[in-house]
């Protein structure tokens, strides 16, 4: 090669690394680390959406600091190693900013490492265990004090049927078995024997309940009995079809959920299940002008981008909280005029955003959470949820359980 060639070749690549930096810092990547196939894509796809939504949305209004937001979406496919990989080539190779995404606590508890070691910033939005705090994540879902508690307290009370026997039934990860161990502590401290608690686990993509529905109808003879449903995934589907199938009405044996929304109901006849729970900080149904024009906005983004059955297209207690989580790293990027990690968490402290569940929302300053209302939800046979009950106002997340032996000293925390 001669030296006219070696020169132009050393300003085409100088070229391409000032194109290729300057293509970088016309826009902000924020990566999405959903599953869009296995067990979980029926719940983390609605997720997935409502991001590139929030994204879209804040790109309408000018972007943030000058910048177009840019989402770099991946798909772990409900294989948990492969989340942390993909967290790690988010934040290395993509370069992204911050990372939406998980479902599972296990999928949650495989990133987590990553984030700590790399120093990056993950928004959870489901609701969890509790039992954990780190500096890399802020979790926009319900901790138990902001769900499951509350969910027991109302069947054990008049107005939810007075409950004195309990089916704890769940997929077998460190989520459900971590929310009964808490729930088991919480029903002995109201004076629940132990022959009247029952607790089982099925694997991810179960799919036979009709032994699981008999054993419950057992049980529900020996008294009042309640099911605590922390079932994840498409197992749901089969779970509530059997439901059905065995004739087990919400009067004879209600059952409450966790993990259980208006999308993993869509497409299923609901009406066998009139009256069945669920408990959330957010339904659909709720009225006021922020839900109304959330729900809107939805459809017109799923008409738009063609979805599969566009027409039924639902809001959940998990999009509210995606949707929420990205606004109020929008406001933090804002008010610290950058997206550096360690100024941007600072920033989040106290933030506040008017929620689509009619509820200003905050940031606690110091444990990482929301503080958040609580909803519980009757079926209805239109697939959405009618609320028979909910907090007056958000509550603080307790992240370290007080039923949870240890954790007495945490609770300010």
């Amino acid at each position: 090669m001669n030296r006219r060639h070696i020169l132009k070749s050393l300003v085409g690549i100088a070229f391409s690394a000032i194109a290729a930096t300057a293509t970088a810092a016309d826009t902000i990547k924020v990566g999405i680390l959903h599953s869009l196939s296995g067990t979980m894509a029926i719940s983390e796809t609605a997720l997935k959406n409502t991001a590139l939504m929030a994204i879209e949305e804040i790109n309408a209004k000018g972007g943030l600091l000058g910048k177009k937001l840019e989402p770099v979406v991946v798909d772990p496919a409900s294989n948990w190693p492969l989340f942390a990989e993909k967290a790690r080539q988010l934040i290395t190779q993509d370069k992204v900013s911050v990372v939406f995404g998980c479902w599972t606590s296990v999928s949650r508890k495989s990133v987590l490492p990553v984030f700590e070691e790399l120093n990056s910033l993950l928004f959870y939005p489901v609701q969890y265990e509790g039992e954990e705090l780190s500096q890399n994540v802020f979790y926009t879902g319900a901790a138990p004090n902001q769900q499951a508690i509350p969910a027991v307290e109302y069947l054990m009370g008049e107005e939810g049927g007075s409950a004195k026997r309990w089916f704890l039934l769940g997929t077998d990860y460190v989520y459900p078995r971590t929310t009964n161990k808490i729930l088991r502590a919480f029903l002995k401290s109201k004076g629940v024997d132990e022959k009247d608690i029952e607790e089982v686990y099925t694997p991810f993509g179960h799919s036979d309940y009709q032994t699981i529905v008999a054993n419950i109808k057992k049980f529900a003879a020996g008294g009042k009995t309640a099911v605590i449903s922390t079932i994840n995934g498409d197992s749901n589907v089969p779970f509530y079809k059997e439901l059905g199938n065995a004739g087990l009405k919400a009067t004879d044996v209600p059952v409450v959920a966790f993990s259980v929304g208006e999308e993993e109901l869509r497409g299923i006849d609901t009406k066998p299940l009139l009256g069945h729970l669920a408990a959330w900080n957010y339904f659909m149904s709720v009225k006021n002008p922020e839900n109304t024009a959330f729900i809107k906005t939805y459809k017109d983004w799923a008409k738009k981008n063609k979805l599969p059955n566009l027409d039924t297209v639902v809001t959940n207690d998990p999009m509210e909280a995606t949707y929420v989580g990205i606004y109020m790293w929008a406001q933090a990027v804002k008010k610290a005029g950058t997206t550096d990690v360690d100024k941007v968490r600072i920033a989040m402290a106290g933030q506040t955003f008017k929620a689509p569940s009619g509820f200003t929302l905050t940031m606690d300053k110091t444990n990482h959470h929301l503080h958040k209302p609580v909803m519980i939800g009757e079926i209805k046979a239109d697939g959405q949820f009618n609320v028979v009950w909910k907090t007056k106002g958000p509550i603080r997340a307790q992240p370290w359980s007080p039923f949870i032996a240890g954790n007495e000293g945490k609770q300010n925390l």
